[in-house]
């Protein structure tokens, strides 16, 4: 449970840095709410961070938690924001899924 929790957090993450950038091209008066969805997400995102340390241990949940919140957000880069996806820039968020990967099996 403590993981999926985790994973919620992860993707908490996702949606506040999502919103900033939204909030960034948003012109107009709509600018507030996309704000308000980052202050939402970023409790969120933190409050279930708490969550799952309560029964994984922080050197690796935290870890975890900016490495989903790191992929996901250049993922969103790429396929909303038409951000480059370059060689090197899938293999460096490649080699960090591995070790996501590599710290859930460890611990």
């Amino acid at each position: 449970m403590s993981w999926i929790v985790l994973i919620l957090a992860g993707f908490c993450e996702m949606g506040f840095t999502f919103c900033l950038g939204q909030a960034k091209l948003t012109d107009g008066s709509a600018w507030w709410a996309w704000i308000g969805g980052f202050f939402i997400f970023s409790i969120l995102s933190m409050a279930l961070l708490a969550k799952a340390t309560q029964s994984l241990p922080i050197g690796t949940a935290y870890p975890v938690w900016t490495g989903i919140g790191a992929v996901g957000t250049v993922l969103l880069g790429i396929f909303v924001f038409h951000e480059p996806a370059t060689f090197w820039r899938l293999f460096f968020i490649t080699t960090l899924i591995i070790s996501i990967v590599g710290l859930k099996m460890l611990s």
